[in-house]
């Protein structure tokens, strides 16, 4: 079954500060660990959301704004997809994910990440 990571941004990333190195190198290494157990389909960060524009359709128009977006709150960092046998495996590697933060940055580091099932077709399971 597949699984979307979402990591949501980091306030100091956000604000255009460079990432960090040891948590690059962290990140780095677990990917490629994952990729060669087939558990890693793709990944991928983004760039500030000032770099961004958002598309709103609304009572049949469009609008276009221009990052950044300081209004919301939980703006997306990155993404992984993941090939997982369950939801738990999925939090578990999730959880691995989050640790290299923490191992990298202090424990003082706050972030959130989440997990959920990718919509499959072939069942159209939604629940």
């Amino acid at each position: 079954m597949r699984f979307m990571m979402i990591v949501k941004v980091d306030p100091s990333y956000e604000a255009g500060g460079p990432p960090n190195p040891a948590l690059l190198a962290a990140v780095g290494r677990l990917s490629e660990e994952m990729t060669k157990a087939g558990v890693l389909l793709q990944s991928g960060g983004l760039l500030p959301s000032s770099k961004g524009a958002r598309v709103r359709a609304s009572g049949g128009k469009m609008t276009v704004t221009d990052g950044p977006f300081a209004e919301t709150k939980e703006l997306i960092g990155g993404f992984a997809i993941l090939e997982a046998a369950s939801k738990e495996e999925a939090v578990q590697l999730g959880k691995k994910f989050m640790q290299l933060h923490i191992d990298a940055l202090g424990q003082a580091y706050e972030g959130t990440l989440e997990v959920r099932p990718m919509f499959d077709p072939a069942s159209a399971d939604c629940s």
